[in-house]
């Protein structure tokens, strides 16, 4: 690729931004070989609770990634509400609706718990692995574009020249407001809201303790709407630690104080506990919520991921698992154009897969927000796909409604010795026969990095011939291998 200047550029990809979606981007680039700068304005990784739910889609991904056992040993289930009045407890109820058992498809049904800053710190762990780091302390202040390269500009130190750079830099996304990219959107709630994460004393780590507002009936806590008046306070223990989540929702007109002296007069005046209950604030953070969209995630080498172009309510534990899977998706793909394997539209492909995603689930965090829907299957993501993509490519006719399709999930399952999610591990494509005998064009694969499986039926792949994505969707299905080495070489499958 030509560049206007003999000066070698300093990374293929700059990231901006080590949170959630920073982080798992530049974990996804290093096991490629991809040279990754990931740089963070702040002095070190988010400290705070924030995104504390890990959906099972999401763990799917953090299996893909080398990093699920770590996860789960820190990691707890979500524990009953308990409601209060009074000082006295009132009863129980279940934050999700049940869920589905493990199944052969689907090994991670249920929705575990971890503080962000605890999940950040597993990614980044994972990353040093790797031969990665974070540049912290780094601000960026401008940045400027074109047909070669993109250069960023920061506060300290010298610029910095890469092919691409992936905003990952958060709601108030500074990359985003450069390239003048407008977000759509609106206040899921007019009052504000305190989130902190604070030890106290005098409540048992069994239960989500819920303080509803004078008035007001059974409440789930995870809705963060309770009607009029000064809103609901709820007590969430965090796993791996002594710490819980304090949420609590304030009339319009006020602001939450965050110090740790209001926080001791908010528990004191919402609840049974004293203001020497609360010992410790770790963080705390107030916001109002909202929900919102950027109008594009793509503005030439320029990439918009997580809350830098999408907005979420924390209802419904979406934002944070929209924004990992927004780095799964597009990591493959600067890996394929970077190593010359696809050209530079495969990119474009992103925002035309990611951006519906963000919609939906954007939706769907404002609708558990307000309790007009309960967690259940849709918030687990397992359901996501991308059957309207460009890359999905189903040649088969007539299919059943509940078949398998191109742009699904692909299920796990073990056959004849082999887990399937075992053999999708890693940056590579798979070439899956399920059931079948179809000549599948191993010579055109060779040298590839392409995994071939051959394994008997699936109850929930059929029969057929399946090429599954790096981030475990099926790309393109058919009764035979015909027509899959044009497909496999439109989106970087094969090698150069």
């Amino acid at each position: 690729m030509a560049h206007h200047t003999d000066r070698p550029i300093d990374a293929d990809v700059l990231i901006v931004g080590a949170g959630p979606t920073g982080l798992a981007l530049a974990l996804d680039l290093a096991r490629r070989g991809i040279p990754a700068r990931l740089v963070e304005r702040g002095t070190e990784l988010f400290p705070g609770s924030r995104g504390k739910g890990l959906q099972p889609r999401t763990l799917e991904v953090l299996d893909d990634f080398g990093v699920l056992a770590e996860i789960r040993a820190v990691a707890g289930r979500y524990p009953p509400n308990l409601f209060w009045k009074d000082g006295e407890p009132q009863g129980t109820s279940r934050v999700y609706d049940e869920t589905l058992k493990p199944c052969e498809a689907e090994p991670y049904p249920s929705t575990l718990m971890l503080p962000q800053w605890r999940t950040q710190q597993v990614l980044h762990g994972r990353l040093r692995e790797l031969g990665g780091a974070v540049d912290f302390g780094r601000e960026l202040v401008g940045l400027r574009q074109d047909a070669d390269e993109v250069t960023a500009e920061f506060a300290q130190g010298v610029p910095v020249r890469a092919r691409y750079l992936v905003a990952a830099d958060g709601g108030r996304s500074t990359v985003r407001r450069l390239l003048g990219i407008a977000m759509t959107g609106q206040t899921v709630d007019p009052a504000p809201m305190l989130v902190a994460d604070v030890t106290v004393t005098g409540l048992d780590r069994d239960h989500w303790h819920v303080f509803p507002p004078p008035g007001a009936g059974a409440l789930d806590a995870g809705t963060a709407h309770a009607g009029p008046g000064i809103g609901l306070l709820a007590l969430c223990p965090l796993p791996g630690g002594e710490q819980y989540q304090l949420v609590a929702r304030f009339p319009e007109g006020t602001w939450p104080d965050p110090s740790i002296e209001g926080i001791r007069r908010l528990v004191a005046d919402r609840t049974h506990l004293s203001a020497t209950d609360v010992t410790d604030v770790r963080w705390a953070s107030e916001f109002r919520p909202r929900a919102a969209l950027a109008d594009r995630f793509r503005a030439g080498r320029v990439l918009l991921a997580g809350d830098a172009a999408h907005v979420h309510s924390p209802a419904g534990a979406q934002g944070l698992n929209t924004s990992i899977q927004d780095a799964y998706n597009l990591g493959w793909k600067l890996g394929a154009v970077l190593a010359g394997r696809a050209a530079d539209p495969l990119l474009d492909t992103y925002e035309q897969e990611r951006r519906p995603t963000a919609a939906r689930m954007l939706e769907l965090s404002t609708q558990v927000h307000r309790g007009e829907v309960r967690r259940g299957r849709a918030t687990q993501q397992l359901d996501l796909g991308y059957r309207e993509s460009p890359l999905a490519v189903e040649t088969r006719t007539r299919l059943a409604p509940h078949v398998l399709r191109a742009g699904d999930r692909a299920p796990d399952g073990r056959r004849g010795g082999i887990r399937l999610f075992d053999a999708f591990r890693g940056p590579h494509w798979t070439l899956l026969a399920v059931g079948t005998r179809a000549h599948v064009p191993a010579d055109a694969f060779a040298g590839a990095g392409v995994r071939m499986l051959d394994i008997p039926d699936h109850e929930a792949y059929g029969t057929g011939v399946f090429l599954v994505r790096p981030d475990g969707y099926v790309g393109w299905a058919g009764v035979t291998a015909r027509g899959i080495t044009d497909y496999a070489a439109r989106v970087g499958a094969l090698g150069r």
